[in-house]
C-alpha cells in the first residue's frame, strides 16, 4: 500500500467521525463520548501528515505509532458508544470496520520497518 492510500483512508476516516460526532450532538444530545472519539480519530490522520515530514525513521515508526494508539483508541469509544445505545450496529459495523482496516495497515507499515514479520518476530 502506498502512502497516499492511508493519507486518503485516515482523512476520510476523519470527515465520517465529524459528521459522526455532529449526529450524536444534534441528534442524540450525547457530548461526552463522541468528543472523545473526535479527538482520536481525527489525530489519526494529523499524525500521519506529520509522519510525512519526520526527521528520521525513528521519527516516522514513532509518529506512526502514535497513530496506531489513536485509531485503537478510536475503536474503545466506538464500542462504548454501540454498547451504550448510542451507535445502532449498522453504524458501529461501519466505522470499526473502517478503523480496524487502518489499524492493520498501520501495524503493517510498522512492522514492516521494524523488521517484524510473523517468521522473525525479534528482529
Amino acid at each position: 500500500m502506498n502512502h497516499s492510500n492511508i493519507r486518503n483512508k485516515t482523512f476520510q476516516f476523519a470527515i465520517n467521525t465529524v459528521k459522526l460526532y455532529q449526529h450524536l450532538t444534534s441528534d442524540k444530545k450525547e457530548q461526552i463520548l463522541s468528543k472523545q472519539l473526535l479527538r482520536c480519530s481525527t489525530s489519526v490522520g494529523a499524525m500521519i501528515r506529520e509522519a510525512e515530514y519526520a526527521e528520521s525513521k525513528a521519527d516516522f515508526i514513532h509518529k506512526m505509532s502514535v497513530a496506531q494508539k489513536e485509531i485503537n483508541e478510536s475503536l474503545y469509544w466506538l464500542e462504548l458508544l454501540f454498547k451504550t445505545k448510542y451507535l445502532v450496529i449498522i453504524e458501529f459495523q461501519n466505522y470499526t470496520n473502517e478503523a480496524t482496516e487502518i489499524l492493520k495497515i498501520i501495524t503493517s507499515i510498522i512492522k514492516k520497518l521494524k523488521g517484524i514479520s510473523k517468521t522473525n518476530p525479534n528482529p
